[in-house]
């Protein structure tokens, strides 16, 4: 879109959700508008505040804006990082694309991996921050901006928004229980209330768990009519939360639709290997899809319970490492480490437990053990034996990531909400639903509920050694019924590990990995990890990792 006099030109990728409110303060001030979008907005709000703009968007987005007059462009993305940003930036020139296969469209990139990120990648799952899979290709991070000069090819990046500092009220336990609880539900019901404004058809996900039946008891309150949908998986009673989902719904009075999810089939992987422009390992991205796909059949904005795991404490893994921090934080380090190093070495790769034997070592005032280590170094030193010595520098990075806070379940969610929460969850939602056209809203990431999460709620609100969500439970006991179980933790998956036993995800997965002399992996340590996952070892999300990548690195011809 261009303003009215041409002098301003935006690409803009997702919704301003306080737009109307931002037009209304334009206006005021005497600014005229041709349309009643938020796209116009963003663009007034340029012209009347400059690059300060950002912090007046309630939203997710990310856009470049073309200042004709300045002869600059200004990129931005959104706080969490809930839509992404891609460019290369080299020889006085800035590329840049909503997704990667946008920037490879360029025959003059060199498709080539980043040892580096590939590490990281096999390490954690994901490439974090501002790196890229690709070679010379860059993620503008979330919360982040970048102006670009034409003049001179100068850029400058910086960062607009930030976490808050936790109050110092908060970091000492002190709390206004009633009062933050108070806070909690206008923020959430204004947060909700916002993002069901479309002029389309939206409906919410309803899973049956806290965060999704707390988006549909604020969306009952500010929409008359409220259609909720859940998905039941055939087959597979354990990931069935139809029962939970239709408890909500009867108590809401919702328009409620319950779909049947076709059969996961191995022909989905290379479909979403191209989607995903970088490889990322979390096999619910399937399920994801297959959501995605039959919700479009009936809306086209839906409302999701993302982020209230990362904000308040959700993740089974905050109580365990509470608990290793009460019961070993008293013995020294140098004990645990040695032991943590003892059952790396002598427990093989899948060994259930052995991550968190791992973690026993952790520095408990500092540092965060990665409890979801895919592959340890001396693992992804044999995978990669074929490239000679392989660097291992993704410790290095992740550690240096690791935010500075004395409180453990702080330092914990901090690092989830800016790295596993950005890098894997959001990409892994964006990318399964933009591929059907479904445009997947968040209410829990609405800023200023992350800053209130993390600025003014005490880590004993959120999570202990015994509990998790607990404030959001507490507004799960005031709004919602009385049966609710609130201590039913369902993660959204699929049965990879039984399918991997036999029949053709195993075949798939053995012909993908060693049927071909093109292959990243050592052919040795991959039938390692399969002959390990033939007796019980927990290796499917491993392989499942190595097979992504594979898919993803022919499908666009990427060379070391």
């Amino acid at each position: 879109m261009q303003d009215a006099d041409g002098g301003l030109c935006i690409a803009f990728n997702g919704e301003i959700y306080n737009y109307a409110d931002l037009r209304q303060e334009l206006m005021a001030k005497g600014l005229a508008f041709r349309s009643q979008s938020d796209t116009e907005v963003i663009l007034a709000a340029y012209r009347e505040w400059g690059t300060d703009c950002l912090s007046r968007l309630n939203g997710m987005f990310a856009f470049a804006l073309y200042d004709s007059r300045r002869r600059q462009l200004f990129i931005a993305r959104d706080r969490a990082g809930e839509k992404p940003l891609f460019y290369v930036l080299a020889g006085g020139m800035l590329r840049f694309a909503s997704e990667l296969k946008g920037l490879m469209a360029d025959p003059a990139l060199a498709r080539r991996v980043d040892p580096e990120a590939l590490d990281c990648y096999l390490s954690m799952g994901y490439v974090p921050g501002e790196r890229s899979i690709l070679q010379g290709v860059n993620k503008l991070p979330p919360a982040h901006a970048l102006l670009f000069d034409l003049n001179d090819g100068q850029s400058r990046i910086w960062r607009y928004w930030q976490l808050p500092e936790t109050s110092d009220a908060a970091a000492k336990g002190e709390a206004d229980e009633a009062g933050l609880l108070n806070e909690l539900e206008a923020l959430l019901e204004d947060a909700v209330r916002r993002q069901l404004v479309a002029d389309v058809p939206v409906g919410v996900l309803l899973s049956g768990g806290v965060d999704s039946s707390l988006v549909t008891a604020m969306a009952v309150r500010a929409a008359p009519r409220v259609k909720t949908f859940t998905i039941r998986f055939p087959g597979f009673g354990q990931y069935d939360e139809t029962e939970h989902a239709r408890l909500i719904a009867r108590h809401f009075r919702t328009e409620h639709v319950e779909l049947v999810a076709a059969e996961s089939t191995v022909d989905l992987l290379p479909l979403l290997a191209r989607q995903f422009d970088e490889p990322m390992v979390d096999s619910s991205m399937i399920p994801t899809y297959l959501v995605s796909r039959l919700v479009r059949e009936h809306c086209t904005v839906a409302l999701g319970g993302d982020g209230g795991d990362e904000l308040f404490g959700g993740y089974p893994q905050y109580n365990r490492l509470l608990w290793l921090q009460q019961h070993l934080g008293g013995i020294p380090q140098s004990l645990r480490l040695a032991a943590a190093n003892a059952a790396v070495a002598l427990l093989p790769v899948g060994f259930k437990g052995r991550n968190w034997l791992q973690a026993v070592g952790v520095d408990f005032q500092a540092g965060l053990p990665l409890i979801a280590s895919l592959f340890d170094r001396g693992t992804r030193q044999r995978l990669m034996a074929r490239h000679g010595p392989w660097k291992l520098p993704a410790e290095r990075i992740r550690e240096q990531r690791i935010p500075a806070s004395a409180d453990l379940l702080q330092r914990a969610t901090r690092m989830d909400f800016g790295n596993y929460l950005a890098e894997q969850i959001l990409v892994k939602v964006d990318r399964a639903s933009m591929l059907n056209s479904l445009e997947v809203r968040a209410p829990l990431l609405d800023y200023r509920l992350i800053e209130f999460a993390f600025g003014k709620v005490p880590s004993h609100l959120k999570a202990t050694a015994n509990s998790r969500k607990v404030l959001l439970k507490k507004l799960a006991a005031r709004v919602l019924p009385r049966e609710f179980d609130q201590q039913r933790k369902q993660g959204f998956s699929i049965p990879l590990a039984s399918w991997l036993q036999s029949g053709p995800w195993k075949a798939y997965f053995r012909e993908t990995l060693l049927g071909s002399d093109d292959t990243l992996f050592d052919r040795n340590e991959v039938s390692r990890l399969l002959a390990g996952q033939a007796k019980g070892r927990v290796n499917s999300e491993r392989l499942f990792a190595l097979v992504l990548f594979e898919l993803w690195r022919r499908e666009y011809r990427i060379s070391m």
